[in-house]
């Protein structure tokens, strides 16, 4: 069936698949392969088919995708990936997640890891003698998701005439929003999993004391520091940070890198933000989500807008304890 064939519907939004997968299953990208839509997915294939160009200068106007009753079905998967934009534009969460599951229901009950030993190594076992355990069992609760979101407001009247690049550019912000709460989410889920806190030395923050936090993780890695701006400032002040290479590597690209190897991740607005969070992101945390950014379709194809929520369901579990590690900053 040619791209230009494919009956749109609102149906397509009801699938546990998701509008664009439902949509590649009616029109794979695979049969396009060494033609000029090469490289577009199903949904851009529609735009093409419609004639509506969502990025440039040259871009449309909202009211494009309402020229036919067809082509408004596409109007809602718009919306949710110039959210879903913003989100990848913002991203910091890559940078302390070790996974990602992706579930088809609101409850989730995540797997610990528990060893009988401190470290993660084999162990040497004598003959006869009882070999060290390693289980993997079921947690006693459940994994907290969350809906972040916001609702679209607006008559149709006062969008039509929007150019569709300048749109993106306002939708992005919703995906910047959820993205920043979500790192708050993650952080917060991060304090509370029981990892060890280090003592720092004395009353002030020192190089000395990172380095002790860092020691800490062995037989893990401190890769990642999360900390918020306030203590973030005390860092970067550190002259050890601007004598060191990673210093200069801040000068020259803004990437922030502390002399022992660990990114630097600011987390403001979380529930302990004078709290410097060590962790192992190989190890440390699992982020699960519900599908991804959800448009109420209904709204935005029947009544060109008006209210309509874009919504993204969340949550995070730790997934080995040693691999979190505090310490006042």
């Amino acid at each position: 069936m040619a791209f230009d064939n494919i009956k749109l519907e609102k149906g397509l939004y009801t699938t546990s698949k998701g509008f664009t997968k439902s949509l590649e299953e009616l029109d794979p990208s695979e049969n396009y392969i060494g033609t000029e839509l090469e490289g577009l997915d199903a949904y851009q294939r529609q735009l093409k088919r419609f004639n509506i160009k969502v990025t440039g200068a040259d871009s449309d106007t909202v009211e494009k995708f309402f020229q036919t009753s067809t082509s408004s079905v596409l109007f809602p998967e718009y919306i949710s990936r110039a959210v879903k934009t913003g989100i990848e534009q913002n991203d910091v969460l890559s940078k302390i997640i070790a996974t990602t599951t992706n579930i088809d229901a609101l409850d989730y009950r995540a797997a610990e890891f528990i060893s009988s030993q401190d470290d993660i190594g084999l162990a040497t076992v004598g003959e006869g003698a009882q070999i060290p355990e390693a289980k993997i069992k079921l947690k006693s609760s459940l994994t907290k998701l969350k809906k972040r979101g916001r609702m679209l407001v607006s008559s149709y009247e006062a969008i039509r005439f929007q150019k569709l690049d300048l749109f993106t550019v306002m939708l992005s912000q919703i995906g910047a929003s959820i993205a920043r709460d979500q790192l708050i989410d993650a952080c917060d889920v991060l304090f509370a999993c029981g990892g060890e806190e280090i003592e720092k030395k004395g009353a002030s923050l020192t190089y000395e004391d990172i380095v002790k936090l860092w020691n800490s993780f062995s037989p893990y890695n401190m890769n990642t520091l999360i900390c918020s701006g306030n203590v973030l400032e005390k860092i970067l002040s550190m002259s050890e940070f601007r004598d060191s290479s990673a210093g200069l590597n801040f000068h020259a690209t803004g990437s922030l890198i502390t002399p022992i190897g660990a990114e630097l991740v600011r987390a403001d607005d979380t529930s302990n933000g004078n709290t410097m969070i060590g962790i192992d992101r190989r190890y440390a945390l699992e982020k699960v989500q519900a599908g991804e950014v959800m448009t109420e379709f209904d709204k935005l194809i029947d009544r060109q807008l008006e209210r309509a929520a874009v919504t993204e369901i969340s949550g995070f579990t730790p997934i080995i304890n040693g691999a979190v590690k505090y310490m006042e900053g």
